[in-house]
């Protein structure tokens, strides 16, 4: 089910919630959040190697506590992943970022999301690529995430609710692919999905998982291990294959 986007009158609506968010907790001002948001970037992402302008700005630019609930929302530039609903969580900042780095994006690319939470990622990627489609499995995650973007005006992101596994066969192919919830195994509609030369960042395996980037080749996937992570489990029809290898080489 793909979202539709906000009328006028639920954008207005959206934003005013937003705003009235902003000031019952944290930071007194947006010179506050401003400063946060700097720091963040200098200690947590620059320091650790992150170097693509783009990357730095969008984080930079972008407002992380309005997608967090009130209860965290002066947690939200801490170097730390933080609860949402559902049982989610959004990222690290590093992560976040370390991941939109891997994708190597220029600017025009279409990028498929798998697993919207918050709707923060999708929010980094709409700044450093054309065109986002995501996909969240959870409907009123989903739809909250939905109307967070619409309100803060992030109108290349495309946002379907519905189980990730398959992808979103009517917009493929795809320069880039993310995934922010771990499979056991490489899904293949979603390697199918992906162009020549196209990039797939995701974490992968159980328990112990291993943040990967894959390359499509002429002859098949190329991946390299990243960094140990550790991500919620995808879930959906990815359950239902039966346990064997991750299919990496």
């Amino acid at each position: 089910m793909t979202m539709p986007r906000s009328t006028p009158w639920t954008f207005a609506v959206g934003w005013l919630a937003l705003v009235a968010a902003l000031g019952a907790c944290g930071p007194a001002s947006a010179q506050d959040w401003t400063e946060l948001r700097r720091q963040m970037v200098d200690e947590q992402i620059r320091a650790r190697g992150i170097t693509q302008p783009g990357v730095l700005s969008a984080m930079e630019s972008i407002p992380r506590h309005l997608f967090v609930p009130d209860a965290v929302r002066d947690q939200a530039y801490a170097d730390q992943p933080l609860p949402i609903d559902f049982g989610q969580t959004i990222s690290q900042p590093y992560i976040v970022a370390l991941m939109t780095e891997l994708l190597d994006l220029q600017g025009p690319e279409k990028v498929l999301e798998i697993g919207t939470g918050s709707g923060y990622h999708s929010a980094v990627l709409s700044r450093v690529a054309g065109e986002v489609y995501t996909i969240e499995i959870l409907e009123p995650l989903g739809r909250k995430a939905l109307q967070i973007l619409d309100a803060l005006g992030f109108q290349n992101v495309h946002v379907r609710i519905g189980d990730g596994y398959r992808g979103w066969p009517d917009e493929a192919p795809f320069d880039a692919i993310i995934l922010t919830a771990a499979p056991p195994r490489l899904p293949q509609p979603l390697i199918d999905q992906l162009k020549v030369g196209g990039r797939m960042v995701v974490p992968i395996g159980d328990f112990l998982q291993d943040l990967r980037l894959i390359i499509k080749t002429e002859d098949g996937i190329e991946s390299r291990q990243v960094a140990p992570v550790r991500f919620v489990p995808m879930t959906g029809e990815v359950q239902e294959e039966d346990p064997g290898e991750d299919g990496l080489p």
